[in-house]
């Protein structure tokens, strides 16, 4: 049978959904039907345990040509030493401080978007499922009959240059920059580079699973919007070749050998599937009289601990508006917070940070150490005349977390790490003078 990729979406965040590749694959009423059309294969995708609650239990029925058991043979383990894990911490690395990195650049030997993935952050226990990991994907080529799957994690993948498609188990996402992917733990999927050379950001999730944030006094709209959030319909391989799968394991990594594609699955339905987002669709909230709110208003995506109101991880989105408060100084404030930030800039320039924070690059703050715009910035917020201001041509995300964010030995020491970063702060003048008025 050729194989089958029909490029459609279906719209909603969460929703149970029911799609077939051929005809009258997918049973109707029942869920593991003593024989399944086609001599397929009933099998069960679980993302939550079992009994977890209705509204957060998530699991999907695969309809497919093998069961899973046959996508898998003896493991080997194998290194991927720029593929790091939390905890990952080394003594004579010093986390403690604010951090920027210019472009990871390409490597000079052809890289997958598994064999260049290159961490820059650890947060938390891969092994209790607390915390997260930042990387980059520096991908020049596809994957040819190889498979991965990660065990330990959700990704989220945030392409910055080139387009990439993920063949997966539930059918294909194709995503460029302005756009986003989500892939659920435990699902297989192939990686191609459709326009390369192709480079992003990627936050590991080991916790609880994205959601969408309670929008509170907001309301029923603005910020993302369900409807925006795209399910690929079925699509499936039937392909005898030679193939492997590569399995994230409790931080290892395990390769395997079979003899076909894993991404048989005919016919599926569930409320487990990957999903994209375009960034574009997002309605941001903001201030129309004073004062800058919390960067929490910009929150796309966030996976909950089990703390309430404080995330694992907060995907935060900073793109084009219109900036209108009176009598306030409106890039993000001076502070200092629990939450530890790491920041990506896609394209354009950022607000507080006008100079050296450039598209591709990346920052930290970690946890209780103060930041805010440089003194250029602060200057000109504080002196500007304060007329309607579009702010445009720009895009950054912030992937903040309640842990404290690790540096890698690729990060320390191999990247392109600005060592002036800090003295950017450097031309803040004291103002105070002890005179009544003085502004």
């Amino acid at each position: 049978m050729a194989e089958t990729h029909t490029m459609k979406y279906m719209p909603g965040f969460g929703n149970d959904f029911e799609t077939e590749a051929l005809p009258n694959a997918l049973p109707q009423g029942m869920n593991s039907p003593q024989k399944c059309e086609y001599g397929l294969y009933a099998e069960q995708l679980s993302g939550t345990a079992f009994t977890a609650p209705r509204g957060q239990n998530e699991r999907s029925w695969c309809y497919r040509i093998r069961p899973s058991v046959k996508h898998t043979g003896k493991f080997q383990k194998i290194g991927m030493p720029y593929w790091k894990s939390a905890p990952c911490i080394d003594e004579d690395i010093i986390s403690l401080g604010q951090y920027r990195w210019d472009p990871i650049p390409y490597s000079e030997h052809e890289t997958n978007f598994i064999s260049g993935m290159r961490t820059i952050t650890t947060a938390g226990d891969v092994n209790t499922q607390v915390g997260m990991a930042t990387h980059i994907y520096i991908a020049t080529k596809s994957m040819v009959n190889e498979y991965f799957y990660s065990a330990d994690s959700e990704i989220l993948v945030v392409p910055q240059e080139g387009r990439l498609r993920f063949a997966t188990e539930l059918g294909i996402i194709d995503i460029e920059p302005k756009e986003i992917a989500i892939l659920p733990r435990g699902l297989v999927y192939r990686v191609e580079v459709l326009e390369g050379p192709a480079r992003g950001f990627v936050c590991e999730n080991y916790g609880q699973k994205f959601d969408l944030p309670n929008r509170g006094p907001i309301g029923a709209n603005c910020l993302a919007n369900p409807r925006d959030f795209k399910t690929p319909v079925a699509a499936f391989e039937d392909k005898d070749v030679a193939s492997k799968v590569t399995v994230k394991w409790c931080g290892q990594f395990h390769e395997t050998m079979i003899n076909h594609s894993p991404l048989d699955v005919v016919a599926w339905h569930g409320n487990y599937a990957p999903c994209k987002y375009d960034l574009r669709t997002f309605s941001p909230v903001g201030s129309i009289l004073f004062d800058h709110p919390d960067p929490s208003i910009f929150t796309v995506l966030t996976a909950p601990s089990g703390i309430e109101g404080t995330a694992n991880i907060d995907f935060v989105l900073f793109r084009e508006r219109w900036m209108v408060a009176e009598n306030t100084f409106r890039p993000p404030w001076y502070h200092k917070n629990i939450m530890s930030e790491l920041m990506g800039n896609i394209y354009g320039v950022y607000d507080a940070k006008p100079d050296g924070f450039i598209p591709g690059g990346i920052s930290l703050h970690n946890m209780m150490l103060p930041h805010g715009p440089d003194a250029p910035a602060f200057e000109h917020a504080s002196n500007d005349k304060l007329i309607a201001e579009k702010l445009d041509n720009t895009m950054s995300f912030m992937f903040e977390t309640r842990f404290p964010q690790h540096l890698t030995p690729f990060s320390a020491l191999e990247a392109p790490l600005q060592s002036t970063y800090q003295n950017c702060w450097d031309a803040i003048e004291k103002k105070f003078d002890g005179t009544p008025g003085t502004k």
